[in-house]
């Protein structure tokens, strides 16, 4: 399938992940705000030490809500281009495809960074919040790096070995909001917790901070094609599932080809 032709029957799928990920930034920049700006009268009421697990726990189910949501379960709701290309990878997904969701992916977050910093203005925008910048702790850069290799290897893994397995395929969007709520909750203060070079792309392209950007567009996908090939050399190809996190059969599937039949279609 060509470029056009993908476009011409994809395209609410594209669509949709634009939407996904930039949803999810608007609510990572209104809890940043909220939990971060100075002015904030939540930041007053939550302790210091509380912060972080308070924004883990808003942006896990933020997840849980996108994988879960009608839309979500049509696209894939990968919201990652290096999800995405590790499924390009396992041959799960089509080139044209991959390159469609990942462009949406960083036109949506970047948009939903845009939303949230015409919402709150310099409360969003000036430091401490600083667009919700991802940036390396205080044991610096080679220490981010690590980290961000090793959740994103982890979450990968579980993506894999939860969504092809029959029984346990619909807890997938489950634990991947819950690795989010903890990576969040304890890891930010390594890395900044991105395992998304979109998600950070979206934060440092209107900050205007590339100083670190080199860790979040490689250290994800070095970390989840690293899980990939684990996962491929202890279960095969044929033990991984569709691109899809979740995959109801009365939703259609781009990646798979699965169409649902007139009784697994929803009632309109």
């Amino acid at each position: 399938m060509g470029a056009r032709d993908a476009w011409r029957t994809h395209w609410p799928e594209y669509l949709i992940e634009a939407w996904a990920l930039g949803t999810f930034m608007i609510s990572a920049g209104i809890v940043a705000t909220l939990l971060g700006a100075p002015a904030s009268p939540v930041r007053d009421v939550i302790p210091e030490s509380l912060r972080n697990a308070a924004a883990g726990l808003a942006m896990g189910l933020t997840a849980i809500a996108l994988i879960h949501s009608p839309w979500g379960k049509r696209s894939g709701a990968h919201m990652n281009p290096a999800v995405t290309l590790t499924f390009l990878r396992l041959g799960k997904t089509r080139g044209w495809d991959a390159a469609c969701f990942i462009a949406a992916q960083f036109v949506g977050g970047t948009a939903g960074v845009l939303i949230v910093a015409a919402l709150f203005g310099s409360a969003f925008t000036d430091a401490p919040v600083s667009y919700a910048t991802t940036l390396p702790g205080e044991h610096g850069p080679w220490v981010a790096f690590t980290a961000e290799v090793i959740i994103s290897a982890l979450l990968m893994w579980v993506v894999l070995s939860l969504s092809s397995t029959a029984r346990l395929a619909p807890l997938t969007g489950y634990a991947a909001g819950i690795l989010v709520a903890l990576y969040i909750s304890f890891e930010s203060p390594l890395s900044g917790m991105s395992m998304n070079p979109a998600r950070s792309f979206a934060s440092a392209a209107p900050a205007m901070q590339w100083d670190h950007f080199w860790i979040y567009l490689s250290a994800p996908l070095l970390g989840m094609l690293t899980a990939a090939q684990l996962h491929l050399l202890m279960r095969g190809a044929r033990a991984t599932g569709c691109a899809k996190l979740l995959h109801p059969s009365n939703v259609r599937c781009i990646h798979c080809g699965h169409e649902p039949t007139d009784i697994e279609r929803p009632l309109p």
